[in-house]
């Protein structure tokens, strides 16, 4: 096959009107044409062309290989309208967002698509779209597994640690050891299979949704930014992430989600006490102080009794100091309100035990009380009170009479044999206690969370949401860099993170909308923190796991200049909380079906839990930010937003309009799902784009349809494509053919190639690869079609389906609301 060269000659009309012949002053350069399979012909795209000269006009003249045969020439003009001055680019960080080290670390296989729309000024808007894949889906996930499997492995050294028990404990711990170690062993085979896949892709399609080795990674994630450049020379970027709802696939839902399966399991939960991870960490610092302050105490003892032989009442004196050193370390050791409460709950356990028929819920048989355990104290405070009075007793006697030295042995030794019973009693009921905490601290950990497959559900359905939560912070946090207003609201109140759901109440999607309030839920105990990054290359950008569950922290890197730059506390690493929250909407037919004959109190009870949590961030919000832009302004929209929630209204969609609203007021993270993100979610995410270029940048109304319709679209037609710019008057890309496009009816083109409706294909390519000259025509027509542009969702549908039509029917689209249904023959 032949290639065509493509000779690129920026024109400037003002240069060289001096020179002989008054040619224009031209800079020429020639590159080669990709092959014509792939999607951009170019080794640079037209818009970079554009931005990197000065010039007003770019010619491009294509040429064969031979560069005998001038085929076509092509005009290209920076993108204002006749008449208009081209906006200057008074933001240049706006166009240079995506080039940041960032932003390269976290976006991947961009898809973009730029539109044009009239203002109700008869102004423009130019709108770039743009939909990114991110190699979060996957390191995630990853590290995540890597923390779960380095906790299980601690929680099994702890109890396998632990000395002998009672059968009713050491049962209890067989089963914690046997749960950890199943565990290990299932997320270590994960782990090999994502550390495979990886390697070749960065991206779940749909159809893996039920894939057992891809549970921890969320489905079918994007990020969906639209860049809005305005006529006034202002722009503003708009970030929604999309992913398919958070849910345990592989166990699929018969019998209910999350929230279903653990509210079985409560009882279970309940009949083990609950120790943190600083609790269970300060039970093993004191096991750790008692085995060695407790050989240290009787060795003293032991030394006390030889001394006296000596009858040196210096050496014994130093020998009773040095066993009172001791001493007081061994009672602030020990001494804890820990040990205490410990006592406590096993007097608690053996009573509830014997009214069950077991009599040994102690470790080691023994019961204790309160009463018990300070008796213990006072008898070895009293006991050292002894030693240290007859040692002064004994120095007293001292005055140049000669006394047996076995004599002071004697007078000692009861002394000391009681002082080492009652430090061995301490020791020996601070052991039970903490053994306690430790194995019920493992317990809770462990299969206190339920069965195996329901605690790897958990771990999955919030591996999915975190990996979303993390990628929309990420991309909203270097949104905001600029921003002291958003800064300050992070290191003050925190980010809130708002879910967007379409999930029906009916059959299997009742059981992700469940595994999915659960995983939303369980996102409250992440927390962010902003570190400076080693280098500025992608992979010490990414973001990193610290922490256990229920307490993660999420290490962000930035590069050192932008962490300089940040204020105090944010450089500083302080953690900012993650406020999730979590609104759902059924749209489709089964929540049809629900509404009329079912029912939705579970999406009704989840929206006015929503719609409470999101007025506390926004009353914290105003409380510690009074003065921050945008603030008093919520209070209406949270009125309108709890009208909403409080209406029986049949798919009221409007409360994800408003909380999507709230949402972009307050700087959130917005996150929109549905089963797999590619249909219900292609309908809500580009409504959502055309209402902020409505309401925020006054979108002409006769437009508004419009632009979803494009957005949407699989792709425009022949007469769409090029009666649009020809009535219109203008060019995407300011570009256009210095001939007028042929026209399929009256030219000599063949009728063949014409295209007929709305086909996705102008003319069959294998047709134009006869000659040379039709292939470049093809190209020079391809670019037309490229900026006409089909709406970055249809892209997402071909990437899991490989087909370009939206998973709908006709009479599914029946009982959508208007709003969410897509145009004629792109769906099917």
């Amino acid at each position: 096959m032949q290639r065509a060269m493509m000779a690129v000659t920026c024109l400037d009309p003002e240069v060289g009107k001096g020179s002989s012949g008054g040619q224009y002053w031209c800079h020429h350069m020639t590159c080669h044409l990709l092959s014509v399979t792939q999607r951009s012909f170019f080794g640079f795209s037209l818009r970079d062309l554009l931005r990197s000269t000065k010039e007003p006009r770019v010619s491009l003249s294509l040429s064969m290989t031979d560069e005998v045969s001038n085929i076509r020439e092509v005009n290209m003009s920076h993108p204002h309208t006749e008449g208009e001055t081209p906006p200057e680019d008074e933001n240049p960080a706006l166009s240079e967002r995506l080039d940041s080290p960032l932003m390269r670390a976290v976006l991947c296989a961009q898809v973009c698509k730029v539109y044009r729309f009239q203002t109700e000024d008869a102004g423009w808007l130019l709108v770039q779209e743009q939909m990114s894949e991110t190699p979060l889906s996957f390191s995630l996930p990853k590290q995540l597994l890597s923390m779960l499997i380095s906790q299980l492995t601690n929680k099994l050294q702890e109890v396998e640690e632990l000395g002998d028990l009672s059968p009713r404990w050491d049962s209890l711990r067989r089963d914690v050891i046997n749960h950890c170690r199943h565990m290990i062993g299932c997320y270590e085979e994960t782990l090999g299979q994502l550390h495979t896949l990886s390697a070749s892709s960065c991206f779940k399609s749909s159809g893996s949704k039920g894939n057992q080795h891809l549970q921890f990674v969320p489905t079918n994630l994007h990020s969906q930014m639209m860049e809005v450049t305005c006529q006034d020379r202002t722009g503003a970027w708009y970030h929604v992430i999309t992913f398919g709802a958070p849910a345990e696939h592989h166990q699929a839902f018969k019998h209910g989600g999350l929230k279903r399966l653990l509210a079985k399991h409560t009882d279970h939960m309940h009949s083990c006490c609950c120790y943190s991870h600083e609790e269970s960490s300060r039970a093993r610092v004191m096991l750790a102080s008692m085995a060695q302050l407790q050989p240290l105490l009787f060795g003293l003892a032991e030394e006390l009794l030889s001394v006296s032989l000596e009858h040196s009442t210096a050496r014994l004196q130093l020998a009773v100091d040095n066993l009172t050193q001791q001493m007081e370390k061994f009672v602030h050791a020990l001494k804890d309100e820990l040990v205490r409460s410990s006592l406590m709950h096993i007097q608690n356990k053996c009573c509830h035990d014997k009214d069950g028929g077991l009599h040994d819920a102690s470790p080691d048989h023994q019961q204790y009380d309160e009463e018990e355990w300070d008796r213990v104290w006072a008898n070895a405070t009293n006991s050292l009170t002894c030693i240290i009075t007859m040692v002064d007793r004994l120095k007293g006697r001292q005055d140049g009479n000669n006394i047996d030295s076995d004599c002071w042995q004697e007078q000692l030794l009861p002394l000391v044999v009681t002082l080492r019973d009652c430090v061995r009693e301490a020791v020996q009921r601070a052991r039970t206690a903490m053994t306690f905490v430790v194995l019920q601290a493992a317990a809770s950990a462990t299969i206190a969370q339920g069965p195996a497959k329901l605690t790897q559900r958990r771990h999955a359905v919030f591996s999915q949401a975190l990996s979303a939560a993390t990628c929309g912070f990420l991309l909203r946090l270097h949104n905001g860099l600029e921003d002291s207003q958003f800064l300050q609201q992070l290191h003050t109140v925190g980010i809130l993170v708002q879910f967007e759901g379409l999930l029906s109440t009916y059959g299997d999607e009742a059981g992700m909308l469940e595994d999915m309030m659960v995983g939303v839920a369980d996102l409250s105990g992440v927390t962010f923190s902003l570190i400076e990054a080693k280098t500025e290359q992608p992979e010490d950008l990414q973001p990193t796991l610290r922490g256990t569950w229920g307490s993660l922290v999420v290490k962000v890197p930035l590069p050192k200049s932008t962490i300089m730059a940040l204020p105090g506390k944010l450089r500083t690493g302080c953690l900012i909380p993650l406020h999730p929250v979590l609104f759902n909407i059924g749209i489709n037919q089964q929540q049809s079906v629900v509404e009329r004959f079912g029912n939705t109190s579970m999406q009704e009870r989840l929206n006015q839990e929503s719609c409470e949590q999101l007025k506390v961030y926004c009353n914290t919000l105003r409380e510690r930010m009074p003065d921050a832009a945008g603030v008093q302004s919520l209070w209406d929209m949270l009125a309108s937003l709890s009208r909403s929630v409080e209406t029986r209204r049949r798919k009221n969609v409007e409360v994800l309009w408003l909380a999507a609203s709230i949402c972009h007021e307050v700087s959130g993270v917005r996150l929109t799902s549905c089963k797999s993100a590619k249909d219900r979610t292609a309908m809500s995410v580009t409504l959502e784009q055309c209402m902020l270029l409505r309401d925020r940048h006054d979108l002409s109304t006769h437009q508004f349809s419009t632009a979803l319709d494009h957005m949407r679209r699989c792709r425009l037609s022949w007469g769409q494509m090029l009666g649009c710019y020809a009535q219109s008057g203008l060019t995407p890309f300011g570009l256009k053919l210095l001939e007028k496009p042929l026209d399929p009816q009256k030219s000599s083109f063949p009728r063949c190639f014409a295209p007929k409706g709305t086909r996705p294909h102008l003319y069959p390519v294998a047709v134009l690869l006869v000659t040379s000259h039709l292939l470049v025509l093809w190209l020079i027509l391809s670019l037309l079609v490229l900026v006409a542009k089909e709406g970055c969702r249809m892209e997402n549908v071909e990437k899991n389906m490989g087909s370009r039509k939206f998973a709908f029917s006709s009479v599914q689209l029946l009982t959508f609301p208007k709003l969410y249904k897509p145009p004629e023959d792109s769906y099917g």
